[in-house]
């Protein structure tokens, strides 16, 4: 029988390393090899495993030349360094450890909120250099200060426990934390500007996406108070550097410290030299308990999936058995858009979604059915999101999920309904999959359609009144803004309408804007799959 053959080609904690011989694997541990793309694609064809940190880049080219090749096993978090699309086409499944940093990291968030405080790196420097600035170095104390958490997923909340134990007011702006989740961990739930208003503190810990980008920029610095002092651990390019620099001069903010940076390695910055700012070489995971953590974790879900077929934190694939793919990959992909489609639309926190299973689909493995619908569903606001962490995310922030399954009691012999239930509102979008084996939506809101998910859609609802559409297609071809499909629905003649549409590329914000000025529109989206 082939005994797997794993390749090892960053450095990898020596028990790591042993986990995969003791579980009967053959282990090939070159920690070195990653820098050298021309090797790795030389020698990757002869195995079955690839384990590998930051320094590996397993392109497409070193996956066209890996033929042997199962999975791909990242120790750590962030995947950049694969490219997923193509181990995808290759049926090679690749993993990730998304929860073996999150202690460390959030020690180091409030290791930068103490060493700001008390201004603890400038003293130390002035001390050495043999000056004795007693007097300099005011700083305050954080027993009684409002920290201000943005984003109170795994790490957010390790961050908010630590806070409370140092007696600190902890409150949380985080859109998928439920009410129920926010007592538990004892904070407030807060819109935005209610804690940049009140924090005295303020840190970070929310993926970077579209809607996270620059959430903290010159407006909302303005917002806070005077005085406040500025953390980011989690990701570069949440924060307007230039604007938190300007923010220290002119004293609105006290101070700054920051781990990432929207360019790394960030050999320069706008934020370096400035007296107020406190910078780390994005040390957020960088312990040795961390480190061995994610070792550990990825070589024993390697080993699980190369000698059982046992499938853990896969990026790219749901726990599902080889016999069960070619039925339910269509599905999948169904669930995973129904799931995006509600949560580019969600604004509000999420208290509740229903997943309704109808016809023959009910009869599949629903559970992976579930994690696609909510990796679709957090991934607009949340980033990093796998079919295998989506649920445990969704249960971190206390929404409520249901499944429910029964016989066909409509048109079609399979049927998937997502209703999501927010603060503010409910909303419902179904689909099917046709012989041909295309996701299609059918139904949005109680409105029929009949539409296939496009790279780039518009949505729009709005009023049936006469002229819309002609004003809608007008604006964007105006803005040279080519129409692939146009999909029509409405409840009745005269009543609430919609129209969903096609188009070759991303839509500008100006045309949106355009749109929503329309005086029958009620709200407009860009949406991409």
């Amino acid at each position: 029988m082939h005994k797997p053959k794993v390749l090892i080609s960053d450095a990898l904690s020596p028990a790591a390393v042993q986990i995969f011989k003791d579980r009967g694997l053959e282990v090939d541990f070159q920690p070195n090899l990653g820098k050298d793309k021309d090797k790795l694609a030389e020698i990757i064809g002869h195995y079955d495993g690839l384990a590998i940190r930051s320094a590996t880049k397993a392109t497409a080219k070193i996956i066209e030349r890996a033929k042997r090749l199962k999975v791909i096993g990242r120790a750590g978090i962030g995947v950049d360094n694969v490219e997923i699309p193509a181990a995808t086409a290759k049926g090679i499944i690749v993993m990730n450890t998304p929860f073996g940093n999150s202690i460390t990291t959030a020690e180091h968030a409030i290791s930068l909120m103490l060493a700001l405080a008390r201004e603890i790196p400038q003293a130390d420097v002035s001390t050495q250099a043999g000056k004795w600035e007693k007097n300099r170095f005011m700083g305050v104390e954080i027993t009684g200060k409002v920290l201000g958490v943005i984003g109170c997923g795994n790490i957010g909340s390790i961050v908010a426990d630590r806070a409370q134990g140092l007696r600190m007011k902890v409150i949380a702006y985080d859109p998928f934390l439920s009410p129920e989740r926010a007592k538990d961990i004892g904070v407030d739930k807060v819109e935005l500007d209610e804690l940049l208003r009140r924090a005295d503190f303020i840190t970070l810990h929310t993926p970077l996406t579209d809607k996270t980008r620059n959430i903290i920029d010159a407006t909302a610095i303005a917002k806070m108070k005077k005085g406040v002092r500025l953390i980011n651990c989690a990701r570069g390019g949440l924060v307007d550097e230039q604007a938190v620099v300007d923010a220290l001069n002119s004293k609105h903010i006290a101070g700054a410290a920051f781990d990432v940076f929207t360019e790394e390695p960030a050999n320069k910055n706008v934020l370096f030299g400035h007296p107020n700012v406190i910078c780390t070489p994005h040390l957020g995971a960088s312990t040795t308990e961390a480190q061995e953590n994610v070792a550990l974790q990825i070589a024993e879900q390697m080993s699980d999936y190369l000698l059982s077929g046992a499938i853990s934190n896969a990026i790219n694939f749901p726990s599902i058995t080889a016999e069960e793919a070619p039925k339910l990959k269509p599905f999948i992909a169904l669930a995973e858009k129904l799931g995006s489609f509600a949560g580019q639309l969600t604004e509000t926190g999420i208290l509740k979604v229903q997943i309704t299973y109808e016809g023959h689909v009910g009869q599949m493995k629903i559970k992976a059915l579930t994690s696609a619908v909510l990796a679709g569903l957090l991934r607009p606001m949340l980033g990093e999101i796998n079919v295998v962490s989506a649920p445990v995310i969704a249960k971190e922030r206390g929404m409520v999920m249901d499944e429910i399954v029964r016989a066909a009691e409509s048109d079609y012999e399979s049927l998937i309904t997502v209703t999501v239930t927010t603060e503010r509102q409910e909303r419902s979008v179904s689909g099917t999959v046709y012989a041909d084996g295309k996701p299609r939506l059918v139904d949005i809101k109680g409105i029929r359609v009949d539409a296939e998910f496009g790279k780039s859609m518009i949505y729009v609802t709005n009023e049936d009144k006469p002229g819309f559409i002609g004003k809608f297609a007008s604006l964007l071809g105006d803005a040279k803004i080519n129409i692939a499909t146009f999909h029509l629905g409405r409840v009745a003649p005269g009543s609430d309408a919609i129209a969903l549409v096609e188009v070759d590329g991303p839509v500008p914000a100006d045309v949106l804007a355009k749109v929503q000025a329309l005086p029958q529109v009620k709200q407009v989206k860009a949406l991409a799959f």
